[in-house]
C-alpha cells in the first residue's frame, strides 16, 4: 500500500481500511511521534508519519524480495538463480507463499507499540507493555489482538518480539544471546524455512532504514543468523561492540573493562549512539556509572537513552544540530557534579532504566535564550551568548565558539585552501608542526604531500583538539595533535619546519600580557619560542594578515543598510589598532549614502572581519588581522640572524569575491581602487 495514496483516500475508504487492518489503525491514528533523532536530518521536518512510512518501506522491500529481485539481471532478464561461481551463502532466498505471509504479518505489527491513541497507549502501559522497547511491546499488542494460538501465529509473535535484535547485536547494542529464543522457531517450521524467513526479514528491517547499511552488514547478518540457529551464542568482544556503537571513540583498557564487566553482560543499550556520539568515552563512562549506581541493576535489562537523544538536538540553519548549550552544561557537570545547574536522572520503569539530564529552570531559560539568539542572528545577542556562558563557566575555554564551531572550522578550511598549497612547498626536514591547526585542512595537505614525515598539529583550544582527534580517528590520518601555546614556551621535541598559518594574529589579539591584549611582545615571544624549537637549518613558515605601511584613507560604499549597520557595531566593539588615534580611524560616515571614510588599516580590519558574517562576529571583532608590516617582520627576523627565503604580501582574491556583493572599495574621492593587501607569506631559516 502506498501511504501517500492512502492519505489521499476519502474518509469512508480510509475508515474501511482501518477497520480491516488493526495494525494500520494503530500506526495511523496516533498522536505519538516516535523518531530516532539519529535517522533524521532536520527536526522541524519530522511529520509524525515516520513510523508508518518506515513500515510501508519494509513491506515494499518484501514485495521486491518475493519477486526474487535480489537476484541479478542479465541482458534485462531476471536470472532464476545465481551462477555457481557467485554463490556465497548469503544471498537472499526466494520465498514460498507461507513464508511471505509470515514476514508480511511480522512487518505490519512490529512497530505498533510506537502508535496508538493516548487512551490506547495508557492502557497498554497499565498492562505492563514496554512501549519504548517496541519489539517487546508490539509482540504483546499483536497477541492481545486475538490472534489464533497455532504454531504460525506463535512464530509471528516470536519474530515480532525479536524484531531487529540481530541487527542490534551486530551494532553492539544487545548481547548476541538475546537472540537465542529464535531457536524455538525451529520447532514451528522446517529449519530451511526459518533460515529463509530470518534472512529476508532482516533485509527488510535494515534496508528500509538505509539500503547502504544492508550492503555493508548483509554477510555478517546472515552469518549471525546461521550461528544463532546452530546454538552458537558466542558474544562479540567489548572492543568490537564499542567500535560499532561509537566508531570515532578510542576506549582505553579501563573503559573496555567497565563495559565488559558492568554494561554488556546483562543489559541492552537503546538509542545509545544517538544520544552519546558527541561525548568522549570518559564522559560516557561517567554518565553510565553514575546512572547505574543509583539503581539496583540486577532486574534491569534495558538502558534507554531516548529521552536524552530527543532533547539533545535542535535545528540550526535547517539542519539537525547538537544543542551545544545543553552539552556544555552537561560537560561541566561531568567534570564537577557539585554544580546545581543540572542533574543526571535515572528512572526505572518495569525493567528499563531511562537516562536523561534535568536542568534547573534558570538553565532551561538560558539554553532557550541562546538557541533563539543564535537563530535571530543579532550581533548583540551573539556576544551575549559568550558573556553568559563565561559567567556560568560553561565554555571549555576562551576559544570555544559554541554554536558555530564546526561551521567556522569548515569555512576556515575553504577560505585558506589556496595559499596553503603554496606554503607547504617550503617545508624541509622530517618533523613538521602546524601551529593552530583549526579545521585540519593543512594537516591533511601536509600528510598528502609528505606521507613519510612526522606531522604534529597544535592548538590552544581544547575543543579544537577534540574535533581534530575525532577527524583523525574517523578518517584514518596518521598525523597527531596536542595542546600547546608557543607564547608559553618551545615544543618539547625539536622540529624541522614550523608553520604559523593564520594564527599569529590570534596570538596578538587574545594573549593577555603585562600591557594587555594587542601587544606585539606576545608575537615576539611566540616566534622566539618557535625559533628555539627549530633545529639548525629548520624553517619558520608564516601565512597571516599583514598591516599596510601607508596612512592613506579609503571610502566604503555599502550596498544595503545591513553592511552599514555592521560597520556601526564594529566601530563600537573593535578594540584593536590602539596605536591609531580614534579620530583617524573614521573620518566621516553618511547613512543616507551608506558611505564611510577612514584610515586604510582600520577599514582593512573591518573588511576582513565583515567577510566572516554575523555568525562569527562576536569572535572575529576581537581580532586584529594585520599587526606588523613587511618591514617590521624583516627587522625582527634579522635580529635573530635568520635567513630570509621569502617575505612578501598579497591580496587573497576570495575576499573580494565575497565582499564585492556587499560593498565597494573606493579612494576618498569616490574612485574605485584595489583592496589593500590582506595576507603575507614569510619563510625564514635558522642558520645557527
Amino acid at each position: 500500500m502506498n501511504i501517500e495514496k492512502y492519505f489521499e483516500k476519502s474518509g469512508e475508504v480510509r475508515a474501511q481500511a482501518l477497520a480491516e487492518n488493526l495494525w494500520l489503525k494503530y500506526l495511523v491514528e496516533t498522536d505519538n511521534i516516535y523518531v530516532n533523532a539519529e535517522r533524521v536530518d532536520s527536526m522541524v521536518n519530522i511529520s509524525g508519519r515516520e513510523t508508518i512510512e518506515y513500515v510501508m518501506r519494509t513491506l515494499d522491500i518484501l514485495d521486491e524480495d518475493k519477486k526474487g529481485n535480489a537476484l541479478p539481471h542479465v541482458n534485462g532478464k531476471q536470472e532464476d538463480r545465481l551462477p555457481e561461481d557467485k554463490v556465497t551463502g548469503d544471498e537472499l532466498p526466494l520465498l514460498n507463499d507461507q513464508e511471505y505471509e509470515i514476514i508480511q504479518e511480522v512487518l505490519k505489527w512490529s512497530e505498533v507499540a510506537k502508535g496508538g491513541t493516548s487512551k490506547e497507549r495508557k492502557e497498554w502501559l497499565r498492562k505492563g507493555y514496554l512501549l519504548d522497547i517496541h519489539n517487546e511491546g508490539s509482540a504483546e499488542i499483536y497477541r492481545e489482538a486475538g490472534r489464533d494460538t497455532g504454531k504460525v501465529n506463535e512464530l509471528i509473535y516470536l519474530l515480532i518480539k525479536t524484531h531487529g535484535l540481530i541487527g542490534q547485536a551486530i551494532r553492539g547494542e544487545v548481547p548476541v544471546a538475546n537472540n537465542r529464543i529464535l531457536r524455538e522457531a525451529l520447532s514451528m517450521l522446517e529449519p530451511d524455512s526459518i533460515h529463509r524467513i530470518l534472512k529476508v526479514l532482516n533485509h527488510c528491517i535494515i534496508a528500509a532504514v538505509d539500503p547502504a547499511i544492508w550492503d555493508v552488514v548483509k554477510e555478517e547478518v546472515c552469518a549471525c543468523i546461521d550461528r544463532i540457529l546452530q546454538g552458537d551464542d558466542t558474544e562479540y568482544s567489548a572492543e568490537y561492540r564499542l567500535g560499532r556503537l561509537l566508531p570515532d571513540a578510542k576506549p582505553d583498557e579501563e573503559d573496555l573493562a567497565f563495559f565488559e564487566q558492568k554494561v554488556f553482560p546483562g543489559h541492552e543499550l537503546w538509542y545509545f549512539s544517538s544520544a552519546l556520539a558527541s561525548f568522549d568515552m570518559k564522559q560516557i563512562v561517567k554518565i553510565l556509572d553514575k546512572a547505574m549506581q543509583r539503581q539496583a541493576m540486577e532486574e534491569i535489562r534495558h538502558i534507554n537513552f531516548k529521552p536524552l537523544a530527543d532533547s539533545l538536538y535542535y535545528d540550526y540553519e535547517g539542519r539537525k544540530h547538537i544543542n551545544v548549550y545543553k552539552k556544555r552544561i552537561i560537560e561541566k557537570y561531568l567534570r564537577d557534579d557539585s554544580i546545581q545547574n543540572v542533574e543526571l536522572t535515572a528512572e526505572v520503569v518495569h525493567n528499563t532504566l531511562y537516562i536523561d539530564f534535568k536542568f534547573t529552570k534558570v538553565c532551561e531559560k538560558l539554553i532557550d535564550f541562546c538557541v533563539e539568539a543564535e537563530r535571530c542572528g543579532m550581533l548583540t545577542f551573539e556576544k551575549s551568548i559568550v558573556v553568559l556562558y563565561d559567567m556560568f563557566g560553561f565554555r571549555k575555554d576562551a576559544f570555544d565558539r559554541l554554536n558555530n564551531e564546526d561551521k567556522y572550522l569548515s569555512t576556515m578550511n575553504d577560505t585558506a585552501a589556496s595559499t596553503k598549497n603554496t606554503i607547504i612547498e617550503y617545508v624541509v626536514g622530517d618533523r613538521v608542526a602546524d601551529v593552530g591547526s583549526g579545521g585540519g585542512i593543512l594537516l591533511d595537505k601536509l600528510e598528502e604531500r609528505y606521507p613519510d614525515k612526522q606531522i604534529t598539529g597544535t592548538d590552544i583550544a581544547s575543543n579544537v583538539i577534540d574535533e581534530l582527534n575525532l577527524k583523525r580517528q574517523r578518517e584514518g590520518h596518521h598525523w597527531n595533535v596536542c595542546v600547546h601555546n608557543f607564547v608559553d614556551g618551545p615544543m618539547q621535541e625539536q622540529q624541522d619546519s614550523i608553520i604559523f598559518s593564520s594564527i599569529l594574529h590570534e596570538i596578538y589579539s587574545y594573549t593577555e600580557g603585562p600591557n594587555g591584549k594587542f601587544d606585539l611582545q606576545s608575537v615576539y615571544h611566540a616566534l622566539k619560542n618557535a625559533y628555539d624549537s627549530l633545529r639548525v637549518g629548520g624553517r619558520l613558515i608564516i601565512r597571516d594578515g599583514i598591516k599596510t605601511d601607508s596612512r592613506e584613507r579609503r571610502m566604503l560604499r555599502f550596498k544595503s543598510s545591513y553592511g552599514y549597520d555592521f560597520f556601526e557595531n564594529y566601530c563600537k566593539d573593535f578594540q584593536g589598532l590602539n596605536d591609531l588615534p580614534e579620530a583617524e580611524k573614521v573620518i566621516s560616515r553618511d547613512r543616507d549614502t551608506l558611505t564611510v571614510v577612514g584610515d586604510v588599516n582600520f577599514l582593512r580590519e573591518f573588511l576582513y572581519t565583515f567577510t566572516w558574517g554575523s555568525e562569527s562576529y562576536a569572535h572575529e571583532v576581537q581580532e586584529q588581522f594585520g599587526y606588523m608590516t613587511i618591514e617590521e617582520f624583516r627587522s625582527f627576523f634579522e635580529s635573530l640572524n635568520m635567513k630570509i627565503i621569502r617575505l612578501d604580501s598579497f591580496f587573497e582574491q576570495g575576499y573580494q569575491d565575497n565582499l564585492s556583493k556587499y560593498v565597494d572599495v573606493l579612494d576618498e574621492n569616490g574612485a574605485p581602487v584595489d583592496y589593500p593587501d590582506s595576507n603575507c607569506i614569510l619563510v625564514v631559516e635558522k642558520t645557527e
